[in-house]
C-alpha cells in the first residue's frame, strides 16, 4: 500500500546491502587473482555469490519502494541520473579495449625486449557470416524492445509490451548462442587462444564482455517481463524497464562499433 508523502524526496534508512555488495565484490576480486595464480577458485565463486545475492535482495528493496510510492518524479529522475553515469562508466571500460585493439593493430610493435616480433597467421573471421548474423539479431532484438517500451508508454498496451519483451529475450538467447558457437569454431577448428598474442586477447576480451553484458542485459530484461506479466508497471511507474532498455540500446551501439572495427576493419590488418 502507498503511503501519503508531504515531500518530494525519498530518505532512505540504515542499510546493510551496500557494505555487503563491497564485501562481495572484494572477496570475488581477490579471489580472481588467486584463481588466476593457480592458486584456488572457491574464494572468487564464494565472493560471486555473496554479490549475487545481495543484488537480489537490494534491487527487490527497490522494487518494493517504487510500489509503496517512494519512487516520486523527483526521485525517478536521480535514479535516471545515477543509472546514466553508470552507462557513461561502462562506455570507458569499452573505450579501454578499442584503444588497445587499435594500438595493436596500427603499431603493433616491431621489436619487443631484443626481439623481433612475428604476426601471428590468422585466419580472419568473415564479418559477413556468422556475425551479420549476430548484428542483425542484436540490432531486431532492440526493435522489439523498443516497441515494448512504446506500447507501454504511449498505448499502455500490456500484451504488446509482454510480447515485445518476449521477442526481445529471446533474440538476445539467441545472439548469445551463435556467439559461444562462434568461439567453439574459432578455438576448436581455427587454433585461436584466450592468450599469448595481442589480437586474439584484444579479440576475446572485447567480444567476451559484451557478450556478457547482453547475458546481464537479458536477464535485466527478464526481469522486466516478470514484472509486466505480475501487473506491475505502468505508463508513469517503469524506470526500472526504462534503464532495462537503455542497456539493451547501449549494448547493441557498441557491439555495432565492435562489428565494424574488430570484424570488418581488424581483419585486413592481419
Amino acid at each position: 500500500m502507498a503511503h501519503a508523502k508531504n515531500h518530494d524526496f525519498h530518505i532512505l534508512p540504515p542499510s546493510i546491502w551496500p557494505l555487503l555488495a563491497s564485501v562481495g565484490t572484494f572477496i570475488m576480486l581477490f579471489g580472481a587473482v588467486l584463481w588466476m595464480s593457480d592458486v584456488t577458485s572457491a574464494m572468487f565463486w564464494g565472493g560471486f555469490a555473496l554479490v549475487i545475492f545481495t543484488a537480489y535482495c537490494w534491487w527487490r528493496e527497490c522494487n518494493q519502494e517504487s510500489k509503496i510510492g517512494d519512487h516520486t518524479p523527483v526521485v525517478r529522475i536521480g535514479l535516471r541520473y545515477g543509472f546514466i553515469l553508470f552507462v557513461m562508466s561502462e562506455v570507458m571500460f569499452f573505450f579501454a579495449w578499442f584503444w588497445s585493439f587499435f594500438k595493436h593493430a596500427i603499431y603493433p610493435m616491431e621489436t619487443y625486449a631484443g626481439t623481433e616480433y612475428v604476426a601471428p597467421a590468422i585466419h580472419a573471421v568473415n564479418a559477413f557470416e556468422l556475425p551479420l548474423i549476430n548484428t542483425l539479431v542484436l540490432l531486431l532484438s532492440g526493435c522489439a524492445v523498443t516497441w515494448a517500451h512504446h506500447a507501454l508508454v504511449h498505448n499502455n498496451d500490456r500484451k504488446a509490451l509482454i510480447q515485445g519483451l518476449s521477442i526481445g529475450i529471446a533474440l538476445g538467447v539467441f545472439f548469445t548462442f551463435l556467439q559461444a558457437f562462434e568461439y567453439y569454431e574459432l578455438i576448436a577448428h581455427e587454433d585461436w587462444t584466450f592468450g599469448g598474442d595481442e589480437y586474439y586477447s584484444n579479440f576475446f576480451m572485447a567480444t567476451g564482455f559484451h557478450g556478457f553484458h547482453v547475458i546481464i542485459g537479458t536477464i535485466f530484461l527478464t526481469v522486466c517481463l516478470i514484472r509486466a506479466m505480475k501487473g506491475e508497471m505502468n505508463q508513469e511507474q517503469h524506470i526500472g524497464f526504462e534503464m532495462a532498455a537503455w542497456y539493451w540500446h547501449f549494448v547493441d551501439v557498441v557491439w555495432l562499433f565492435l562489428f565494424v572495427a574488430v570484424y570488418i576493419w581488424g581483419a585486413p590488418v592481419h
